[in-house]
């Protein structure tokens, strides 16, 4: 197995937990929030593929898959289209409504542009330098191996959400 592969190994384990939670919710379900200041299922999938594609698309010099393919149209949110939901306060997390379906296909094309991208890296690409705002630099494999905590932490908190209100 080459690092090519390990990567994409770890963005396929938030893929499995996204689809998973995903899965046969309906938009209350996907609104809900345990209390009035957390998070939703659908802020949490489209926080995690804006991440994603926003820094992937960033590091690969490629359009943001939120843009190129128009889910920024699309989902209609009332935010800046280079909004990922960092930062976001209660209201604005609310404000994220989408069908499954919708978080879906965007969450798929983005991990697509995601894999063709890791597809195309040699060992060597891993040490490019791709942020100069931290000490030290961010190196390309130290942003790959960052996305896929965050995704992986944000897909498991909407599985514990969906996990809850299915109990409740």
């Amino acid at each position: 197995m080459n690092t090519s592969e390990v990567l994409a190994d770890g963005y396929a384990r938030i893929e499995g937990t996204v689809h998973r939670v995903l899965d046969s919710l309906d938009e209350d379900s996907l609104s809900a929030r345990l209390d009035e200041g957390g998070n939703s299922i659908a802020w949490l999938v489209w926080h995690l593929a804006r991440v994603q594609d926003d820094h992937i698309a960033d590091v690969a010099g490629s359009e943001q898959v939120w843009t190129a393919s128009g889910f920024f149209d699309r989902f209609g949110l009332p935010f800046d289209e280079a909004a990922t939901g960092y930062g976001h306060r209660p209201a604005e997390v609310a404000q994220v409504s989408a069908p499954a379906t919708l978080l879906r296909e965007y969450f798929d094309a983005t991990h697509a542009a995601t894999l063709a991208f890791l597809a195309s890296l040699s060992e060597a690409d891993l040490d490019r330098v791709v942020d100069t705002r931290w000490d030290p630099p961010v190196t390309l494999g130290v942003r790959l191996v960052s996305v896929i905590a965050d995704g992986l932490q944000h897909a498991g908190q909407a599985a514990f959400i969906r996990g809850t209100i299915e109990r409740a």
